[in-house]
């Protein structure tokens, strides 16, 4: 195994062979997602598609949990700072107000590095274990395959601050549309054994084998010629879009942001008031 993490680096990278293990690295906020976390997430996965070594990558959390979501409220939230925009050609949200602020940055920093990294041409794993919410949903349903212990939970919860879904809609697609009402309806956790029912995990094992089962499954895709793995995968992701999945997110994101403005306009914030700790399910 090769190793590149650092303790003060919001992302690790370390290699198994032919497998690239890319883990989100702020333990002791449940590895809560800001922009740094994004773009360390970016240039992670840009050095794993680089490198002609690599075939799979694998996406997980170091500690307890994958990822509880987006930054709302730890000491390193940076809402406010400037990235190089990478997945989108718009200007910049700094100094802006409202929605050019808004819609700026999670355009880039949310739902276009999302649609970014699932056309990564290498296939993707997402190594999820004890929480993964709302912003920690985008980035597993980014991934090709989920593969879940058996003490993880999943939940969207942002319609207690009456927004319609997080920013990288998937809802209909990686479940299904009844599934995706109760989902979003009742903002409460799910199992990861219900998520296997609904079709949005691929594999549920024991929370000590999670590692062991996600390698081998990486391994036994590496196995198979780079270009087929990269053209299979264009091709599942070309079948979804024309079954209405990216138009179906870009009506959705005017909703979203339809909804932060509504806040924004009769509340204290566009979050509606919500915090992490009201936010939890």
């Amino acid at each position: 195994m090769s190793a590149t993490p650092t303790e003060t680096s919001v992302v690790t990278y370390e290699t198994h062979g032919p497998v690239a293990v890319v883990r989100l690295n702020r333990p002791e906020y449940r590895n809560a997602q800001n922009s740094k976390v994004t773009y360390a997430l970016d240039e992670a996965f840009t050095r794993a598609t680089n490198d002609d070594e690599i075939k799979v990558i694998v996406l997980g959390g170091n500690g307890k949990h994958f990822c509880a979501g987006h930054d709302i409220g730890t000491p390193g939230r940076d809402i406010d700072e400037s990235f190089e925009r990478k997945a989108v050609m718009w200007w910049d949200h700094v100094g802006k107000e409202g929605v050019d602020s808004r819609f700026a940055r999670e355009s880039e920093v949310y739902l276009g590095m999302c649609r970014r990294w699932r056309e990564l041409p290498k296939p993707t794993i997402a190594m999820v274990q004890g929480a993964c919410i709302a912003g920690g949903l985008m980035l597993a349903w980014s991934c090709d395959f989920i593969v879940a212990s058996d003490d993880a939970f999943f939940s969207d919860p942002v319609v207690k601050m009456g927004i319609p879904g997080v920013e990288y809609f998937a809802h209909p697609w990686v479940t299904n549309p009844r599934a995706a009402k109760e989902m979003l309806f009742t903002g409460g956790r799910f199992s990861a054994e219900q998520a296997e029912r609904w079709g949005m995990v691929n594999h549920v094992v024991r929370r000590d084998d999670l590692e062991t089962e996600t390698l081998a499954l990486a391994g036994r895709i590496a196995e198979m010629p780079r270009l087929g793995l990269a053209l299979a995968k264009k091709a599942v992701n070309q079948a979804e879009d024309l079954m209405g999945m990216r138009a179906g997110m870009d009506s959705v994101f005017g909703l979203h942001h339809a909804a932060h403005a509504h806040n924004a306009e009769v509340g204290q914030d566009s979050l509606a008031g919500m915090n992490a700790r009201s936010m939890k399910s």
